[in-house]
Order: C-alpha cells, then structure tokens, then sequence
C-alpha cells in the first residue's frame, strides 16, 4: 500500500499523550483509584506512554495491564486455532477502579466493545473511560473516545496505521489497497 499522508509523528504523538495524561489527572481528580488497560496489540504502547506521563506529572505508578480481546471478538474465527490468543496480564483488581482502556485506533468500536466485555468478566470497574491516539470515525456501535489525541476523517477504504518506535514513531493514512 502507498503511504498517503503521515497524520502525527513523533512529537505530535507525544504532544498528544501528554495532553490526554494531563486530562485523565483532571478528569479523575487524581489518579488514586486509575488503572489502565492496553488492548493488545496497538494499545499496549499508547497505555505504556500514558502511564510513564501520568509518573512523571503525578510521581505515582498507576497500575497498568494488558488485555488480550481476541475471545471477546464478534467476528472470532470458527476454528478457534485460527485465533491468535496471547493472553492478558492483569494483576490487579478492577472491582471499584477507574478503568483507562487504550487503543491506538477507533473506528468501528467494535474492539472496544470487546475490550468492555472482557473488562467486565474480571469484575466490576467504578467507571470505564477510553483513550485512543486516533479517532478516525465510522462507528458501527454507539462507542465514543472521552480522550482523544486526533480525530481523523477518514473514508472506510483507508487505513490507518500506527507504529511506536522511539524516534520514528508515527501515524499514517495509507490509501486503499
């Protein structure tokens, strides 16, 4: 696929994470009872880096897991040996807590959906609020980001790409197949 136009490097991703540390601190008058959840595989980093912002504006380690959606899919494979199933790392409770989930992408909301059922099969969270870098549009379910570090129209044929590699982090619209 060809590249179309980079939407935020490296800086601008920063900028913006920052920015949604700052809101989430706000938002949740502090981070006393803040977890966040990265959902596999993209918003893994996002979690990371909004959790190394939130120390570094707060001097508190907020707990920080993995979530792992696949079995939570509505279009999981019939043959679950086709699914890649890597497994969640989640060592804290989520009972009563302020739970952050993070993604890197939002489009259709249904990974969202997902990464909300799989939440709620490990208890039951005070409040869950999503963060993503880019909110691109074209929900399919009444899903909507309370953090958002770009909104981005798209049309349903492009794809949005996001890397996290140090320096050359990025986020690109690559053109339709």
């Amino acid at each position: 696929m060809k590249v179309k136009t980079i939407l935020l490097d490296s800086m601008a991703i920063s900028r913006a994470l920052r920015r949604i540390s700052h809101e989430i601190i706000e938002n949740n008058k502090g981070v006393s009872n803040v977890v966040l959840l990265g959902i596999a595989r993209g918003g893994i980093p996002v979690c990371d880096l909004l959790a190394e912002n939130i120390y570094n504006i707060e001097n508190v380690k907020v707990p920080v897991g993995k979530l792992d959606i696949t079995l939570y899919r509505d279009d999981l494979p019939q043959d679950l040996d086709d699914a890649k199933v890597t497994g969640s790392e989640i060592d804290f409770s989520l009972t009563d807590k302020d739970v952050i989930l993070c993604d890197d992408v939002l489009f259709t909301g249904r990974t969202v959906r997902a990464g909300i059922d799989a939440i709620v099969k490990r208890g039951r969270p005070r409040t869950v609020q999503l963060a993503v870098l880019i909110d691109r549009g074209h929900r399919e379910l009444p899903i909507r980001a309370d953090y958002v570090g770009k909104n981005v129209p798209t049309s349903k044929e492009e794809v949005v790409s996001v890397t996290f590699d140090g320096a050359d982090s990025r986020a690109v619209i690559l053109s339709a197949k």
